[in-house]
């Protein structure tokens, strides 16, 4: 168990930042899964820009890594632009 006061209150503000990363990243995945399952191209549109948003919240934090962000920005948006045609 930790002994310095400094510690003691890094190991509390780690759990409350786990708790919230943990959050995030999993309401992130279910955004992305819920715009993966979409089968209406306006529905689509209008989803892709809040998804994006989150992976560039999570990527910015360090939750996710920016390549990872990037990779599913990507995918993400060829799969929107794939229902449009």
């Amino acid at each position: 168990m930790a002994n310095h006061k400094s510690s003691i209150k890094r190991i509390r503000a780690n759990a409350t930042k786990r708790l919230r990363n943990r959050y995030q990243a999993k309401t992130t995945r279910n955004a992305i899964k819920k715009l993966r399952g979409t089968a209406s191209a306006e529905e689509a549109k209008s989803l892709l820009p809040l998804v994006i948003s989150m992976l560039d919240r999570l990527a910015k934090k360090n939750v996710i890594h920016k390549k990872k962000a990037s990779n599913n920005k990507s995918k993400l948006t060829k799969f929107v632009n794939s229902l449009a045609s």
